[in-house]
């Protein structure tokens, strides 16, 4: 019964926390990104094109497509109204037994990007032994936060609902993710089943906790002083398109939107993969220090003089993923 109190209070509480911003700031709130067509400006080809111009060494990753791998794409996770919301499974079909799950979450500014990009790393971890599965979620053009961070916690909810049918470990769940993606790992390891960001709960006998983050190059924080979200002085940036409002008008909700702001003894083991650029990491050291106090593990590793793309490319791709499997072995001790 106490609970059941304490979580209708937390509601309570969580719905004046919105409607208050809300009124605060109606005035000021940004709408054009609200464009209802795909933005396409963050891809692969493109990444790589820019990449090249300061490091000419880098190379495509190639596609990979390993024998015992099964995919299965477009599987529908969750739907909002005519509106579904599909990932891809990444799956070793040898393997019988109980398997770490991750869940990669694609970069692009909450504008751009898309799940495929990820293919290879899934299919790559897949052969390791884990299940990958790529879900999408609302980019800015579509809806404005919390709208994605309500659509990956929809993707943990069913993962750990469905973990039978593709031998899950639901106490082994890994939200990993790439620049936006990785904030929004990040935020899914600070606010697991926190009501506030929960959404409407489709999956109800699942929770939305993740038993372990990897953030690739995601900032911590919006408002930290290391960080560069927020100058609209040339081009809105793509913090205020996902938001609605400029961090000038509304740095309460920009605050609000950071993982920094949550993270506590309750913060899954973390690990940070990062390239040479600072900015791209605002907010690690300090979010490291929380967890250090709790005595919760967490590790960081950052290639010299890299992109912030490096994820994507070689040479940096496969010491990513041996960074990523050696810390999951270290935290599940498989």
């Amino acid at each position: 019964m106490a609970n059941v109190i304490l979580q209708h209070k937390i509601k309570k509480i969580s719905f004046l926390f919105f409607f208050m911003i809300g009124i605060q700031c109606a005035n000021a709130q940004y709408l054009k990104g609200l464009t209802q067509v795909r933005d396409t400006s963050f891809a692969t080809a493109s990444a790589f094109k820019k990449t090249l111009k300061y490091h000419p060494n880098t190379t495509m990753v190639p596609e990979m497509n390993f024998e015992n791998i099964k995919q299965k794409n477009n599987v529908v996770y969750c739907s909002y109204g005519k509106r579904k919301m599909k990932l891809d499974v990444f799956v070793d079909k040898n393997i019988k037994k109980k398997q770490t799950a991750i869940i990669i979450i694609h970069g692009g500014g909450w504008r751009s990007g898309s799940r495929e990009q990820h293919h290879p790393m899934a299919q790559k971890l897949a052969s390791l032994g884990y299940v990958c599965f790529t879900p999408e979620y609302r980019l800015s053009t579509e809806a404005l936060f919390p709208a994605a961070i309500y659509d990956v916690k929809a993707a943990i909810r069913w993962v750990r609902k469905n973990a039978n049918q593709y031998n899950v470990d639901p106490n082994q769940i890994v939200a990993l993710g790439f620049s936006a993606g990785g904030e929004m790992a990040a935020f899914m390891g600070t606010t697991g089943n926190m009501p506030l960001f929960e959404g409407v709960v489709t999956n109800s006998n699942s929770q939305s906790q993740v038993n372990a983050v990897v953030d690739i190059d995601g900032t911590l924080s919006f408002v930290h002083s290391e960080g560069g979200e927020g100058d609209d002085s040339k081009n809105i940036s793509a913090a205020t398109y996902w938001f609605g409002y400029s961090k000038k008008d509304n740095p309460k909700l920009w605050e609000a939107a950071s993982p920094l702001s949550y993270v506590s003894a309750s913060t899954p083991p973390t690990l940070f993969i990062n390239s040479s650029v600072a900015r791209m990491h605002a907010g690690r050291d300090d979010y490291r220090k929380v967890l250090d106090k709790n005595g919760i593990y967490s590790e960081v590793h950052e290639f010299e003089n890299s992109p912030h793309s490096f994820c994507l490319f070689n040479p940096w791709f496969e010491p990513t993923i041996q960074y990523i499997d050696s810390f999951l072995t270290k935290v599940f001790k498989k």
